[in-house]
């Protein structure tokens, strides 16, 4: 059954068009309202289900916070609102409250003129497909307000960051410490500002923040985890140790060493089952994306860990986890899953435990994963204004059979519409980088040309 509003990661779009407008946002938290409603059998009797509101720092924040707040108190939920919180925060904080759910208000890394909605169960875990289908099949219907003494409450919790940075600090080792590290800290001026600088501060490193004052429209804009550049330069500036990227709602982790080069998902994700290869401590394989470079892969095999590739998308890294009953695993674009230390992505327990692996060795990110060899990617985002079939698109198929022809087996390619912006990505990946381009250029022509046929 196909979804028309939920996207691989929630319902998300630009502020303003549908579907983020304010009468739908109020229309999707009464929906999800009466689905979480629905089962009080596991509440106490005249308890109202409980749901935590948290959201990023984009302006549209406010309006949608009221319009989900409206909804779900229409629909006799009480709410709990956190203000600016990372996305793995609300997740933390939805199970340690023992609520009936977490929503948070982000786009992550896209600009500040978009916003979404995404939903958290009460484990903490992104909703299942089928709950997300029964919250759809009820947006069309008229709002009904629960009479007025079942009316939810609302009120604000506000010690929040600081539950959820005691929480980050506890997934790092007791009887080990950042100090005598520098290290940079890139928020994106987004979710992390008030939260990521003090975590590494209070485990010892002498920290520098950068993308830390957000005014409502600057999240993401040319910094943060999807663009590294002032990363680098600001490490190199300050003479850092390491730098960490984190993106708008802090899900997301690039981390830079000391010569400002950049580590993406896949080295990092590495380095961290490097470390628990040495110590004992991996719990089965590795699981990654149809992204996840194919070096990454063979650097696995040689420490014989046994890896498989998800759809793209962090929710369904995390089903492949768990239905192989393994702990690690995460996406090149920097979302990584330690799920024994956390439910959900989480940037910056991921650069703590990356961390972890770097202090106990005495290794820097380059040494540790010199055993990785990535191979050439080549990416290229084609905006499509209508949803292509690309099984069936005669011009893409052709173009893709002559770019695996000439590569073989040392190339791969995938092609995929994405689940948050109308665009098709086109990568191509080969041991050779000229090689890699030119057959992603021109499957992306195929790709344009019949989208504007």
């Amino acid at each position: 059954m196909s979804r028309k509003y939920f996207g691989t990661d929630g319902v998300r779009g630009r502020v303003g068009k549908s579907p983020i407008t304010p009468d739908f946002v109020m229309r999707l938290g009464y929906a999800a309202g009466k689905v979480l409603a629905s089962d009080r059998s596991v509440l106490p009797a005249g308890q109202h289900p409980t749901v935590l509101i948290g959201k990023d720092t984009r302006i549209s924040g406010y309006m949608l916070e009221s319009a989900l707040t409206a909804g779900f108190t229409a629909a006799g939920v009480h709410v709990n609102l956190t203000g600016p919180l990372p996305t793995p925060g609300i997740a933390y904080l939805t199970r340690a409250l023992r609520l009936q759910a977490g929503v948070v208000i982000s786009a992550s890394h896209n600009p500040f003129e978009d916003n979404g909605i995404k939903f958290f169960s009460g484990s903490g875990q992104k909703l299942p497909d089928a709950t997300e289908h029964e919250i759809e099949a009820m947006l069309d219907g008229e709002i009904e307000t629960v009479p007025s003494r079942e009316l939810g409450r609302a009120r604000r919790i506000d010690d929040a960051a600081a539950r959820y940075i005691e929480f980050c600090k506890s997934s790092f080792p007791n009887d080990l410490d950042l100090r005598g590290l520098r290290i940079v800290v890139d928020c994106a001026h987004g979710a992390t500002y008030h939260v990521a600088p003090h975590v590494f501060h209070e485990l010892g490193a002498e920290v520098i923040a950068i993308g830390a004052e957000p005014d409502g429209l600057n999240i993401n804009a040319e910094c943060g985890a999807t663009h590294t550049a002032n990363l680098s330069a600001a490490v190199k500036q300050h003479r850092a140790d390491f730098g960490i990227a984190l993106d708008g709602d802090g899900d997301r982790l690039m981390m830079a060493d000391r010569d400002g080069r950049i580590f993406d998902g896949d080295q990092l994700v590495y380095i961290i089952a490097r470390h628990r290869v040495a110590t004992g401590s991996m719990k089965g394989g590795v699981a990654g994306t149809l992204m996840t470079n194919l070096g990454m892969e063979h650097a696995l095999g040689r420490l014989n860990l046994p890896f498989a590739r998800a759809k793209v998308g962090d929710r369904y890294v995390i089903e492949l986890l768990q239905e192989k009953g393994w702990l690690l695993g995460g996406e090149t674009s920097g979302h990584i899953l330690c799920l024994d230390r956390h439910t959900t992505g989480d940037g910056i327990i991921s650069a703590l435990q990356v961390l972890h692996a770097l202090k106990d060795s005495g290794a820097g990110l380059a040494e540790y994963s010199t055993d990785l060899t990535l191979y050439p990617q080549v990416l290229i985002n084609v905006p499509v204004a209508k949803r292509i079939d690309l099984a069936s698109a005669q011009p893409v198929i052709e173009a893709e059979a002559r770019a695996q022809a000439d590569m073989g087996k040392e190339g791969r390619i995938v092609l995929r519409p994405s689940g948050t912006e109308p665009l098709i990505r086109v990568m191509v990946e080969s041991p050779s980088e000229s090689q890699a381009r030119k057959w992603a250029e021109h499957i992306a022509e195929s790709v344009r040309a019949t989208a504007s046929a």
